[in-house]
């Protein structure tokens, strides 16, 4: 069982993220779609309430760099 994730996990949450939607550049997900994905990857175990707009920035900044890095 992986690990349980926090709001606060950045760089894990965006690395599976792209793992789960590799072919989706990250800079054209809408916060409130971003929210949802996050929530609903294995093993997020945080409360969803406790997110916000720094956090789900920096969850989108880690995931377009996992992104950008597959882009070659």
């Amino acid at each position: 069982m992986p690990r349980e994730l926090m709001w606060t996990d950045f760089e894990e949450i965006g690395i599976q993220l792209y793992e789960k939607f590799p072919d989706t550049d990250p800079l054209t997900v809408r916060f409130t779609d971003l929210h949802r994905y996050v929530t609903e990857l294995e093993g997020f175990a945080d409360d969803p309430a406790k997110s916000n707009e720094g956090r789900l920035e920096a969850i989108q900044m880690a995931w377009h760099e996992e992104y950008q890095d597959a882009q070659g």
